[in-house]
């Protein structure tokens, strides 16, 4: 199945690859590919949500003034 997304190919150690499997078959993707591109979303969300949170809330500050 042809795809017009950009691919490419990444090396993982034995753990990893197992960690990956797991999370694959326990949230049942079809495919390796599928399971790593949650997990990579997952943890591109987690570092945006660390961001928010350090970042000061302008809003809050100026009610406090």
């Amino acid at each position: 199945m042809a795809t017009k997304r950009p691919r490419y190919m990444i090396s993982v150690d034995n753990k990893m690859f197992e960690a990956i499997e797991d999370f694959r078959f326990e949230h049942r993707f079809q495919t390796r590919s599928e399971a790593t591109a949650e997990l990579i979303r997952l943890g591109l969300a987690a570092i945006e949500a660390q961001e928010e949170a350090a970042q000061p809330d302008s809003r809050k500050s100026a009610q406090e003034k």
